[in-house]
C-alpha cells in the first residue's frame, strides 16, 4: 500500500499536469517546457504502476489535451483524438517493437514514420466531398469548432479535388506557422515596439483561436496531415496508402514520410532527421511511428491514454526553463558593449548552458527579461545558446516591482561613457583603451584569424594584458625565462616550455600576409581575408573612384570606417610597430595564383590536414570561391569524414562531382578537378 507522502505526491502531480495542460492546449501559454511535462506524466505513470490502487479512470495518464474553451462550440469528435506514448531512445522504441511483435504472434511490423510537427493538432472533416467542419483536439472527446478560421487557411481546400468522392473523410494533422514567416512576424514586431512570439506553436495556437477569422487570415498559417479519422466509403489498405489518397484529393501531406520493413531502417531515419530537424519549414520535436496496415492497427488496438500501434520518439528538447541570475556586459575588441545574460545551469540539445548573448540595447529592452525571472532558454539554430523571453506568468512581485533591466551608461571595466552611434543597434565604449578591449584584441590577434600563434589563448592574453603588453606589442617581448613564463601565463613554468611558447610568440607572426593582421584590431565593419581597401592601400587609404559604382557587396558601408582606421595617426603608428617586427606589408602575394579562378567549391565534413576556414582560404587564395550550399552553379564537392548527407545527396541529384581530401589536395596544386 502507498504510503502518505506518495498519496499526496500523486495528488499533487494530477492537480499541477492538468494546470499545465489547460496553459498549453486552451491558453496558448505553456509554463513549462514539453520535457519537463513529459517527464511529470512519466513520474505520474510510474508511481500508478507501482501502486495500483491509486490508479483513477479520470487520471491524467488517462486522458488527453484539456476542455474547449469559452468561445468557441464544442463538437464532439466521431473518433476520439488519442495522445501518442513517448520514446525517448532507441531502447524504448525497440521495447515498444517487440511487444507488439508479441501481440500479434510474431508477425513483423511494416513502419511508416513521419516528422512529429510541433503545432496545433486539427481534425478536418468532408462531407460529399465539401468542407464540414474543423476542430481541435480539446481532450480528445470533443474540442473546438474553429472552422471560420480553419477556412481562411490557403492549403484547406473547400472542396477535394476528386470526381466520385466518399461520403466521409476525416484527416488529422497539424496547423503550424512556417519558421521562416514566424521570425519574419517577430522581427516586424520587434520593429515596432511590440514584444516577440516565444515560439511558433504558441503563435499558430493565437491566431487559431482569433474571434474575428479576418485575423487568422492576416496570418501565415499552415495545414500538414498526417493521420486518418472517422472514414465512410473510402477503401484504402494501410496508412500510407491514405496519405497518398488525401494528397491527391488536394490537402497537404508531408513530402519527408518513408515506409519501412524493419527497424533498423526506422532509427536510421530517426537519426537523420535528429541532424537536420532544423531543415523542414516547420519545427519538429520527434518522429511518429505507426504501423502501417490498418487491419494490424485493429488487431493492436487502443489503451485509454492512445493507441498501441503508434509511438513517437522525442528529440532531447531544444528549449528549456530555467531562473535568470543575472545580465551582465562584455566590452569586445571594436568596443562594442554587448548584453548577456547569466542564469542556473540547465541542460540544452545535449549540452549544458549557463550563458547567453542578449545582442544588444533593443534586443534586452523587447525581451524584457529581469534577474530573478523564469526564462526560455534555446540553442537558435541548434547551436547558439539564446534567451527566447520570460515566462511573465511566473515573474515574482519583487522583480515586477523592480522595473525592467537598464542597460549602462557607462564602461564596467573602465568607467568611460558608453555611446551609441546613430542609426545603429550598438553601443560602443569610447575608451580605446579599455583593458578588456585590450584583452579582446589580444586574443584575436594571435587567433587563426589573426596571426595564428600556437599556444596563445585567452588566457594567456589576460596574463599578457595584466603584465601591461598592448596588442599587437610595441617592441620585442623580453627573451628572459621568468618573462618567457608569464607571456606564457604559465609563472611557474620553467625550461624549454617556456622558451618554445616564447620563440613561437617573437616569430609565428613573421611574413604572415598583412590583411590577417588588420581584422584583430577592432576596426569595424571588418570581414577576414583580403579586401579590395587592404591590397595596395593597406598603409594609406585612399579611396578609389570606384567607390562611386559599387565593385562588390558591403563596400559603401565599409569603406569609410576603413578609411578612418587606416588613416587614423595611431594606427599608422601601430603599423609601423607591426613592419618593425617584420610582419609582411606586401598583400599581392597572398594570393598563390590563379588555379581555381571560377570554380564555387563545397567542403562538407571533417578534414585531417584542414580546419574549416583553413580549407576556405586555400580556395579563394587560388583565386577560388568557397560556399557552404550545393547547387547547380558548384564545380566541386569536398567530402571529408562525416560529411553532411543532404549536400552529398544533392550532389548526386545535380551531377555534381566529389572528391575526397587527398583529390582536393591535389586540386589545389594542380587546379584539375579530380575524375
Amino acid at each position: 500500500m502507498a504510503d502518505e507522502q506518495t498519496r499526496r505526491r500523486v495528488d499533487s502531480l494530477r492537480v499541477e499536469i492538468e494546470q499545465h495542460r489547460r496553459h498549453y492546449y486552451v491558453e496558448s501559454a505553456p509554463q513549462v517546457s514539453d520535457a519537463e511535462f513529459d517527464a511529470l506524466v512519466r513520474e505520474l505513470r510510474e508511481l500508478e504502476a507501482q501502486h495500483p490502487e491509486l490508479d483513477r479512470p479520470d487520471s491524467p495518464t488517462h486522458t488527453v489535451g484539456a476542455p474547449p474553451a469559452g468561445g468557441f462550440a464544442s463538437v464532439a469528435h466521431r473518433v476520439a483524438m488519442l495522445s501518442l506514448d513517448n520514446a525517448f531512445d532507441e531502447a524504448d522504441l525497440r521495447r515498444w517493437a517487440e511487444r507488439n511483435e508479441r501481440l500479434l504472434g510474431g508477425t513483423a511490423l511494416r513502419l511508416t514514420c513521419e516528422l512529429k510537427v510541433d503545432g496545433v493538432a486539427i481534425a478536418v472533416s468532408y462531407v460529399d466531398g465539401r468542407l464540414e467542419r474543423a476542430v481541435t483536439r480539446g481532450d480528445g472527446r470533443s474540442g473546438e469548432d474553429v472552422t471560420a478560421n480553419v477556412r481562411t487557411i490557403a492549403d484547406v481546400p473547400d472542396v477535394l479535388a476528386v470526381d466520385a468522392p466518399p461520403p466521409l473523410v476525416e484527416a488529422r494533422g497539424e496547423i503550424y506557422y512556417p519558421v521562416a514567416a514566424f521570425e519574419a512576424m517577430n522581427d516586424a514586431r520587434e520593429a515596432a515596439g511590440e514584444a516577440r512570439f516565444a515560439n511558433p506553436r504558441n503563435a499558430a495556437s493565437g491566431a487559431l483561436r482569433q474571434k474575428d477569422p479576418r485575423k487568422t487570415a492576416e496570418r501565415p498559417l499552415r495545414l500538414v496531415c498526417h493521420g486518418m479519422g472517422a472514414v465512410d466509403g473510402l477503401a484504402v489498405a494501410g496508412h500510407a496508402e491514405f496519405l497518398r489518397w488525401i494528397g491527391t484529393a488536394g490537402l497537404p501531406v508531408a513530402e519527408q514520410t518513408r515506409t519501412f520493413d524493419d527497424l533498423g531502417a526506422v532509427l536510421d531515419y530517426i537519426a537523420h532527421w535528429g541532424e537536420h530537424r532544423h531543415d523542414a519549414e516547420y519545427e519538429i520535436d520527434g518522429v511518429v511511428v505507426k504501423v502501417d496496415e490498418l487491419a494490424v492497427q485493429r488487431r493492436l488496438g487502443n489503451t485509454s491514454h492512445g493507441p498501441r500501434w503508434a509511438i513517437a520518439f522525442k528529440y532531447p528538447p531544444e528549449e528549456q526553463r530555467t531562473v535568470l541570475r543575472d545580465i551582465f556586459v562584455n566590452v569586445g575588441r571594436t568596443g562594442k558593449v554587448t548584453p548577456f545574460a547569466s542564469f542556473e545551469p540547465v541542460r540544452v540539445a545535449g549540452s549544458t548552458l549557463q550563458l547567453a548573448t542578449l545582442h544588444n540595447e533593443d534586443q534586452a529592452r523587447h525581451k524584457d527579461v529581469r534577474p530573478g525571472d523564469t526564462i526560455i532558454v534555446r540553442k537558435a539554430g541548434d547551436v547558439i545558446p539564446e534567451v527566447v523571453g520570460p515566462v511573465l506568468s511566473l515573474r515574482p512581485p519583487e522583480v515586477e516591482a523592480a522595473g525592467p533591466w537598464q542597460f549602462p551608461r557607462t564602461c564596467p571595466f573602465c568607467g568611460s561613457p558608453i555611446e551609441r552611434l546613430e542609426g545603429e543597434s550598438a553601443s560602443f565604449c569610447t575608451n580605446v583603451d579599455c583593458p578588456n578591449r585590450l584583452l579582446e584584441s589580444l586574443a584575436h590577434f594571435a587567433g587563426r584569424g589573426g596571426m595564428d600563434i600556437e599556444g596563445l589563448g585567452y588566457e594567456t592574453a589576460r596574463t599578457l594584458r595584466d603584465e601591461g603588453v598592448r596588442a599587437p606589442p610595441r617592441r620585442r617581448l623580453p627573451a628572459d625565462r621568468r618573462a618567457a613564463a608569464a607571456v606564457g601565463g604559465v609563472r611557474r613554468e620553467e625550461g624549454r616550455g617556456a622558451a618554445r611558447r616564447h620563440r613561437s610568440l617573437q616569430t609565428a607572426a613573421v611574413g604572415a600576409p598583412a590583411h590577417r593582421a588588420e581584422h584583430p584590431h577592432g576596426r569595424r565593419h571588418r570581414s577576414r581575408g583580403p579586401s579590395p581597401a587592404t591590397s595596395a592601400r593597406w598603409r594609406r587609404c585612399v579611396p578609389p573612384p570606384s567607390t562611386r559604382s559599387p565593385p562588390s557587396k558591403g563596400w559603401d558601408r565599409s569603406v569609410p570606417p576603413r578609411c578612418a582606421f587606416l588613416d587614423n595617426p595611431r594606427t599608422q603608428a601601430l603599423l609601423d610597430d607591426l613592419a618593425g617586427l617584420g610582419l609582411r606589408m606586401d598583400t599581392d602575394a597572398v594570393k598563390v595564383d590563379d588555379a581555381l579562378a571560377g570554380m564555387t567549391i563545397v567542403v562538407t565534413g571533417n578534414l585531417a590536414g584542414f580546419t574549416r576556414d583553413e580549407a576556405k582560404q586555400a580556395i579563394t587564395d587560388r583565386g577560388g570561391r568557397a560556399t557552404s550550399s550545393v547547387s547547380k552553379q558548384t564545380s566541386l564537392v569536398v567530402l571529408g569524414s562525416d560529411p553532411g548527407a543532404q549536400k552529398v545527396t544533392k550532389a548526386a541529384e545535380l551531377g555534381v562531382p566529389t572528391t575526397d581530401e587527398e583529390g582536393f589536395v591535389a586540386l589545389l596544386q594542380t587546379g584539375a578537378v579530380p575524375a
